[in-house]
């Protein structure tokens, strides 16, 4: 409950004009957070506009929580290829995250909903034909190859712990897409799991779990992107999973 209301007083002083981690910041000994993803911890639909990350995403909140310098270089819509390739020639990248204490992960959103969007085309409907489907597309598109190769390219540039979010089910109960989230995501995600096996010092943030059914308090209705509701619940999963209590 402690985080919980930590996270809260931190919303409230988000919407004020002045925000204090600008002064927080320039204190050296404060550890930093560096947040690579997508539109997610990017907190996108969560402003008037989305020019730039939202105070509300939960990159921000976890910052917050712990005392931590926040860089958020979540960028919506891309997908693992495109944030694996910034890691690789992005100075801009490869400076944060050479830098970071600490770093979440929260990619492959966007090419699973590619992935599912083609094989629910290809399928014609027959859900004998999806799941092969879906696979094959997953596969083509080598998610979690290029997954390993984010953790590994970051691991060239640092040591610091990762948390890995894994994926939420984006659908509203009411959305005939949400049973297939349910039945497939926890397939999908155990590739995280399989992932992970291999390096030490990442751990997965499991929002899958985290977020449930219970899709009207943590998913925006009509969108596929957390709630203020949703980005709290993320920031406490990843404070967990860095054991930052």
């Amino acid at each position: 409950m402690k985080k919980i209301f930590k996270l809260l007083a931190f919303i409230l002083i988000a919407i004020l004009p002045f925000s204090t981690t600008a002064f927080a910041n320039k204190d050296n000994s404060i550890k930093s957070l560096v947040a690579l993803g997508d539109s997610i911890p990017y907190g996108y639909n969560l402003s008037k506009n989305n020019n730039s990350p939202s105070r509300f995403s939960y990159p921000y909140l976890i910052g917050n929580d712990a005392n931590l310098h926040v860089k958020d270089l979540g960028i919506p819509g891309w997908r693992t290829t495109e944030l694996l390739e910034a890691l690789k020639t992005d100075q801009k990248f490869r400076q944060a995250v050479k830098h970071a204490d600490y770093i979440t992960l929260s990619i492959g959103s966007n090419d699973l909903l590619q992935a599912l969007k083609a094989a629910q085309a290809s399928s014609g409907g027959d859900p004998g034909l999806f799941m092969p489907l879906l696979q094959s597309e997953i596969q083509k598109r080598n998610i979690f190859g290029n997954i390993g190769e984010i953790i590994l390219e970051i691991r060239t540039l640092t040591e610091a712990p990762i948390a890995v979010y894994n994926v939420y089910n984006p659908f509203q109960t009411d959305d005939p897409l949400h049973l297939v989230g349910s039945n497939i995501l926890p397939i999908v995600n155990e590739g995280f799991d399989q992932l992970l096996i291999n390096f030490t010092n990442v751990v997965i943030a499991d929002a899958f779990t985290a977020f449930g059914e219970d899709q009207a308090t943590y998913v925006i209705p009509g969108d596929i992107h957390p709630t203020i509701n949703g980005q709290i619940k993320l920031a406490e999963i990843g404070l967990d999973a860095f054991g930052l209590h």
